[in-house]
C-alpha cells in the first residue's frame, strides 16, 4: 500500500507549540495535508499520554486511529474530496544535553514504538533521570547513546531516529554542539541508527555528499508545532500499513518499501547558510570563511549554517553521487504559494478561504501540489497559481536563504506580476 508519513511532530505541552495540536485536530489536518500516517509527538509527557489513551484505539499492527466519538465530531470540517482513514504512531523527541570528549552536546532524537506499554517503560525509565512533565519534548542530561540504549532495552522494535540532523545547536552532526560523525556519538551502537532526519536547512543531495551516511535512510518530517505546519516535510511508503511495515522499510532502506521523500527547499530553511542574525548577514560559506567565521559588521563569530557543516564534513563533491538512492520531490506548501500569488499574507483570510476552496474542487494540499493538472488547478484557481505550482514542480523559484533562525524569503512569481490577484 502506497501512503504518506509524518512522523515528527509536537503536542501541546511542547513550549512553543499551538494549542491546536490536539489529537482531534492532528486528525483533520492530516486530511486536509494528505498523510495517512501522522506521530502522536511527546509520548513522554505524562498528561499527553494519558490524552492519547483516552482518545486512540489499535488499529493496524502498531498503529492507531481516533476512536469513533472522537472523530465524529470534526467529520464535516473535513471536504468529501479529503477524507481518509488516518493512523497514528507513538513518537516522541528527547533533548540531550551532555558533555562528550571535552564538549558540551546538545542532541535531539526522534522515538518511534508500536504499543503503550512500551512507551510506558520508556517513560518509567527516563523519569528517574529527568523531569518528564516541564515540557513535551523534555530536556535531559542523557548521552545519547545512553539513551539508545535505554530505548533499546526497553522496546526492542524502537526506532531511534536522530533528529534534524544538521541544525547547528541542537542535532547530532551540527556545526555548534554535535559530532562529526554518528560513530563518534554512539560508538559500538551506531549499527541500531538505521535512519537520520534531514531537517528542513538540508535535503538528500546534500547528505548524499558523505560516503558514512550511504547505510541509513534519510527520513523527512514536518516537526510541526502547529497543524497548519504538517506534511512540508514527509516520508512516502509503499509496504504494509503497519509499525513493522514502516520499521522494515526505514532499516532496508530500498527505493521498493521506502519510495519517497517530499521536501522543503533546503534554502528556505532558518539555517541553510551562515549568518548572524542581530546584524542582518546572511553569508555564503564562502564567505564565512574569507571573514575568518566573523560577522563583517560586528565581529561576533557567526552561526555556521547547514550547508558549511555538510561541506567540511563531506568526502564526496555533488558530481559523484551513487546510483539506486531513494528519490524526492522538493515543495512549497500550498497556503505559501497561494499567498505569493495573490499578495497577501499566509495567515489571511483570502488565503484561508482559497485554500479550503481548492481542497473542496481538487482533493488534498499534497495532490494538488504534486499530481492536479495544470489546467484543473486553474480553472480551480487562477492561471497565475497554475502558473505558480508549475514552477514548483521545475524547481523554478528564487531563495534568499535563511540563516541563523531567520527562514529563507521564497519567490515564485516575479515581482509586478502578483498583486491582489483574484482567486
Amino acid at each position: 500500500m502506497k501512503f504518506i508519513a509524518d512522523l515528527h511532530i509536537h503536542s501541546p505541552y511542547s513550549r512553543a507549540t499551538s494549542k491546536d495540536m490536539e489529537i482531534e485536530n492532528l486528525n483533520r489536518w492530516a486530511q486536509l495535508k494528505g498523510l495517512t500516517v501522522v506521530g502522536t509527538g511527546d509520548f513522554t509527557h505524562p498528561k499527553w499520554l494519558v490524552n492519547l489513551q483516552e482518545k486512540l484505539e489499535s488499529a493496524e499492527d502498531g498503529l492507531f486511529r481516533l476512536k469513533p466519538e472522537y472523530e465524529s465530531s470534526m467529520v464535516e470540517e473535513v471536504p468529501s474530496s479529503c477524507r481518509r482513514d488516518v493512523r497514528f504512531i507513538l513518537s516522541a523527541e528527547i533533548s540531550c544535553i551532555y558533555s562528550k570528549n571535552g564538549r558540551t552536546r546538545k542532541v535531539h532524537n526522534l522515538l518511534l514504538v508500536p504499543t503503550f506499554a512500551e512507551a510506558a517503560k520508556i517513560n518509567a525509565a527516563l523519569s528517574k533521570i529527568g523531569n518528564l512533565k516541564s515540557d513535551g519534548r523534555p530536556i535531559l542530561g542523557l548521552d545519547s547513546k545512553v539513551l539508545l540504549n535505554i530505548a533499546l532495552d526497553t522496546s526492542p522494535d524502537v526506532l531511534f531516529i536522530p533528529a534534524h540532523a544538521w541544525t547547528p545547536h541542537f542535532s547530532v552532526l551540527g556545526s555548534n554542539s554535535g559530532f562529526d560523525s554518528l560513530e563518534e556519538c554512539f560508538e559500538e551502537l551506531t549499527s541500531h541508527i538505521y535512519a537520520i532526519e534531514t531537517g528542513l536547512s538540508s535535503d538528500p543531495p546534500m547528505n548524499w555528499r558523505l560516503s558514512g551516511l550511504d547505510r541509513v535512510a534519510l527520513i523527512s518530517n514536518s516537526d510541526a508545532h502547529s497543524p497548519a505546519k504538517l506534511a512540508r516535510e514527509a516520508n512516502i511508503f509503499d509496504t504494509e500499513l503497519s509499525y513493522k511495515g514502516i520499521y522494515n522499510a526505514i532499516k532496508s532502506n530500498n527505493n521498493k518499501n521506502f519510495i519517497g521523500t517530499i521536501e522543503f527547499f533546503p534554502e528556505e530553511g532558518k539555517y541553510h547558510f551562515d549568518g548572524h542574525r542581530d546584524c542582518k548577514r546572511r553569508m555564503h560559506p564562502s564567505d564565512t570563511r574569507q571573514n575568518n567565521g566573523l560577522c563583517p559588521k560586528c565581529g561576533k563569530k557567526v552561526t555556521i549554517g547547514v550547508m558549511h557543516r555538510v561541506d567540511d564534513l563531506a568526502d564526496r563533491d555533488e558530481s559523484n553521487i551513487p546510483a539506486g538512492k531513494i528519490p524526492f520531490k522538493r515543495l512549497i506548501p500550498l497556503a505559501e504559494i497561494i499567498a505569493e500569488v495573490t499578495g497577501i499574507g499566509v495567515n489571511s483570510k483570502v488565503v484561508k478561504n482559497t485554500y479550503n476552496k481548492l481542497l473542496a474542487a481538487l482533493g488534498d494540499e499534497l495532490s494538488i501540489l504534486q499530481d492536479s493538472t495544470i489546467e484543473d488547478i486553474t480553472k480551480a484557481g487562477t492561471p497565475l497559481l497554475g502558473e505558480a505550482i508549475l514552477r514548483v514542480r521545475e524547481g523554478r523559484v528564487s531563495i534568499a536563504p535563511g540563516y541563523d533562525g531567520e527562514y529563507g524569503i521564497i519567490k515564485i512569481i516575479e515581482n509586478g506580476k502578483k498583486t491582489n490577484h483574484k482567486i
